[in-house]
């Protein structure tokens, strides 16, 4: 993931952008087999250990899911990590400190 994280006036701005497949399983490889739906479920959001946002997806977000939302109350230097699980139950967390 690349997380960018910027405060400002007592906000913090955070744009993530996620790798990943985000199959729905409506789609087909050039075998015509189906390929296996596969996507992220939840998201979750941590500012300084404490839970900010959370939501849940489906298979229609699109390949590559860009986020973006704003938390109150953070500044400058403060650690905001991510964390997703898909559908397969993987799960990856990465961290960035807010400047």
């Amino acid at each position: 993931m690349r997380i960018r994280a910027q405060a400002k006036d007592g906000n913090v701005l955070v744009r993530i952008l996620m790798a990943h497949e985000m199959e729905s399983g409506q789609r087909k490889d050039s075998s015509g087999n189906k390929i296996p739906a596969w996507w992220i479920q939840e998201v979750t959001a941590k500012l300084n250990d404490k839970q900010v946002f959370s939501c849940e997806w489906g298979p229609a977000i699109s390949k590559n899911p860009f986020l973006q939302f704003t938390v109150k109350g953070g500044k400058a230097g403060d650690k905001i990590s991510i964390t997703w699980k898909d559908s397969k139950g993987d799960t990856r967390t990465d961290e960035a400190t807010v400047s």
